[in-house]
């Protein structure tokens, strides 16, 4: 039945509708609409008119979800007002009301404290952790999906994106900790840290294998610098880095962008240290070391100074150099070898270390590292036995077990080749070092990989599929990771820049904010 329920109406009512009669003169829903500050539309296409919407209150709230054609579009609202905020049921406007982003992520939070019912209370924390979402910084995934438009919290964003990869995490344990507030739970105690890595795990398993990198972050704080202070993928990134507690980001740029920039994505600019290098405090004192450093090596005072003002990677750089920042993160604005060049005027490698780039990918079930992939285009045997330590060391630190594998097209002499040499002696090199890791090569990626074909050579030393690959040189290296990135169906980290004096990564040209804070970390 159509029209207005109120009190002493007869025809058409029922004990659910008399529950909502209202004292009123109304009697159709365009004098109802008159002065109205929200309207719930769940009816069908059309029973929402334009005149209807301009009738309405000031700043009007229009959900208008039947499905699949809502009771007015988005486009016919606007076109009588510009103050409304709509929702409807479509994916292809704004503000998607759908189940989805509720029932699964309820279910799983009442299934794992095994909840006898679900009740109000558990209904409205998964409303108030979407509402909580909403307010907070949009994920990259989000942004994405919004054609690359960064989005914030306003009258076309009032609900998280159902491909929101933050639900998974908040609602369940929203729900879990309602159901147990309210005494319903059979399994009323657990650890909220390992459950939140758990449900962030099914989504993504990199967050299984960085969990403790992260967890260390935040109990040992870092001063980052963030280069690229002007860039808003950067600055989200920034935001994302400090909000979650892994330390102070310091950002360099100028100081009306940058702060433009966090105002834009909803952040106080007061919450973080910028420095503009061109008049920044430190100027002096960083022209007097790196001029120390470069005096005799081609670059007079001038030279240094235009460095200084001008180079945001030296200027990041010298922050660490003098010990006012722990480590940088940059990249997105300059390819890799430039970037590199830069910071190799201010830092060397550490003592006894080689430096070079590692990318780690990681699959659902399992996880490899590939070097040298940004460095050293034809690396020798003691670079190849140094890279191989180094990256096993690393490979350890993430909680993998490292097995190497030198890669080439020739297993063990079969075919013979000219640039085997190299391997065979960096094989050698790691004999002599004693090193506590299992190695073996030179061997074919099918062999390092696949037990099956490993079985033709029972001489190998490794007992399982290689998981940490050295290639023989810089093209095999960087090309056969982006291949994996593009057609592996995990997730691709890196480079990652191991072996300085001081913690640098420079991350891809295309990376998103939270690639950079995975990086930053």
């Amino acid at each position: 039945t159509k029209g207005v329920i109120f009190q002493g109406r007869t025809s058409g009512m029922n004990q659910w509708k008399s529950a909502h009669a209202a004292v009123t003169d109304t009697r159709t829903l365009t004098e109802a609409m008159v002065g109205a500050d929200v309207v719930l539309g769940l009816s069908q296409k059309g029973a929402i008119s334009r005149e209807m919407v301009a009738s309405m209150a000031p700043n009007p709230i229009i959900f208008a979800m039947a499905n699949p054609d809502p009771e007015i579009t988005p486009e016919e609202v606007a076109a009588v007002r510009t103050d409304a905020i709509v929702a409807t049921g479509r994916s292809d406007y704004p503000n998607q009301v759908n189940n989805v982003l509720c029932f699964p992520y309820l279910f799983r939070g009442a299934l794992d404290v095994r909840a006898t019912s679900i009740n109000e209370a558990m209904k409205l924390a998964a409303a108030h952790a979407l509402a909580d979402l909403a307010r907070q910084q949009v994920p990259d995934e989000v942004a994405a999906a919004y054609g690359g438009k960064a989005r914030s919290f306003g009258p076309d964003y009032i609900i998280p994106a159902p491909f929101d990869p933050r639900l998974i995490e908040n609602i369940p344990i929203a729900v879990a900790k309602a159901a147990m507030a309210s005494g319903i739970a059979k399994k009323p105690f657990f650890d909220e840290a390992a459950y939140r890595l758990e449900l962030r795990s099914r989504l993504n398993p990199t967050n299984a294998v960085l969990a403790g990198s992260f967890e260390a972050a935040r109990a040992h704080p870092k001063r980052v610098v963030f280069a690229e202070g002007e860039q808003e993928v950067v600055l989200r990134a920034a935001v994302s880095f400090k909000v979650n507690g892994y330390g102070d980001a310091i950002l360099i740029g100028r100081d009306e962008p940058v702060r433009a920039g966090l105002t834009r994505i909803g952040a106080n600019p007061d919450d973080f240290e910028i420095h503009n290098s061109a008049n920044s405090r430190l100027v002096p004192a960083m022209v007097e070391t790196l001029y120390a450093r470069l005096q005799r090596r081609g670059h007079l005072l001038r030279d240094v100074e235009r460095m200084v003002n001008h180079e945001r990677n030296i200027f990041g750089a010298l922050m660490l150099q003098m010990g006012e920042a722990d480590a940088m993160i940059t990249g997105v604005t300059r390819n890799f070898a430039a970037t590199f060049r830069q910071v190799r005027h201010v830092l060397d490698p550490a003592e006894g270390h080689t430096p070079f780039g590692i990318h780690m990918y990681v699959g659902r079930s399992d996880t490899i590292f590939i070097a040298d992939t940004t460095v050293h285009e034809r690396p020798n045997a003691e670079q190849l036995a140094d890279i191989a330590c180094q990256t096993a060391a690393v490979a350890r630190r993430l909680g993998q077990e490292p097995r190497v594998a030198f890669l080439s097209y020739s297993n063990f002499g079969n075919p013979p080749g000219a640039f085997l040499g190299a391997i065979r002696e960096a094989i050698a090199l790691l004999d002599a070092r004693q090193v506590g890791f299992q190695y073996e090569g030179e061997m074919s990626p099918d062999v390092a990989l696949n037990p099956r074909m490993a079985t033709r050579y029972p001489f190998s030393r490794l007992s399982e599929a290689a998981n940490v690959l050295i290639m023989p040189g810089l093209q095999s290296a960087n090309i056969s990771a982006k291949l994996l990135k593009e057609l592996g169906g995990g997730r691709m980290i890196g480079p990652l820049l191991v072996g300085m004096s001081k913690a640098v990564q420079i991350a891809p040209m295309t990376s998103g904010a939270s690639d950079l804070v995975t990086m930053a970390v």
